[in-house]
């Protein structure tokens, strides 16, 4: 088996900075020509330099993928240049709430929903009939050990990626038969600005640690080297699965 990526095109939404960034130079590294989007346009522009620095393919597209008539008007000129996505990674992800869940007003509560699960089921119906006229495709989704137990403070945010869990198993079961795979990742406390709030607060992130059988923080590589094996031939047996980056931390 191959992690091998050459000749696949893939799509990374959140895709400059942390996870999603390490997540996109992984790809490219492997032979993929990859898309990445997230909403800053230089941000997109920087990430895609980086990666053709690097020797490898890439382009961007930037638009907020949380805001339905953007994610329709992203995927429209996506696919006016693009025949079809192979590999699609949804990493973009949203929580403007740090705190108890009463203080989630219905904005956030939306805005939560509308990024971290609405844009994955939208985007990945906008990929799903290219992959299957190619042949098959590969989806990986980015969700957090907060979907499989909630985490403290962050009530909504572990609601919607219990929500993303549950929609990986749907499309891992109807999209099966046309060879298009579904997996998605929980990683733990990885050292990335959108986590600054856990690991930036030196309490909890003791508690992290002494409660992890590795006591260190994840790096976004740690995620992006799973992904990588999920979006490649390495992985075509492989669908409907949740695999745990944190550190022993859910055992």
């Amino acid at each position: 088996m191959t992690h091998d990526l050459s000749g696949k095109t893939a799509l990374v939404t959140g895709g400059t900075r942390g996870i999603g960034r390490a997540i996109a130079m992984a790809l490219a590294g492997a032979g993929a020509h990859v898309i990445v989007t997230s909403r800053k346009e230089a941000a997109v522009g920087e990430t895609v330099d980086a990666i053709r620095r690097a020797g490898h393919r890439a382009d961007g597209i930037p638009a907020n993928v949380g805001r339905l008539d953007e994610l329709h008007a992203f995927a429209d000129r996506l696919f006016a240049t693009h025949s079809a996505i192979d590999i699609l990674v949804n990493n973009a992800a949203a929580n403007p709430v740090f705190g108890p869940v009463e203080q989630t007003t219905p904005e956030a509560f939306a805005k939560i929903m509308d990024v971290n699960l609405r844009a994955p089921f939208e985007l990945a119906k906008r990929c799903l009939p290219g992959m299957e006229a190619r042949g098959g495709g590969a989806i990986v989704n980015i969700s957090s050990i907060g979907g499989v137990s909630p985490e403290a403070h962050l009530g909504i945010y572990s609601v919607s990626k219990a929500a993303l869990i549950s929609l990986t198993e749907v499309m891992a079961r109807e999209w099966g038969p046309r060879n298009v795979r579904a997996n998605v990742i929980c990683p733990g406390l990885i050292k990335t600005d959108f986590s600054r709030a856990l690991w930036g607060n030196e309490t909890l992130l003791q508690q992290t640690l002494d409660a992890q059988p590795l006591p260190r923080m994840g790096e976004p590589d740690d995620v992006a080297n799973l992904a990588l094996f999920l979006a490649s031939p390495a992985s075509s047996f492989c669908t409907g699965g949740t695999y745990m980056v944190d550190g022993g931390y859910t055992i």
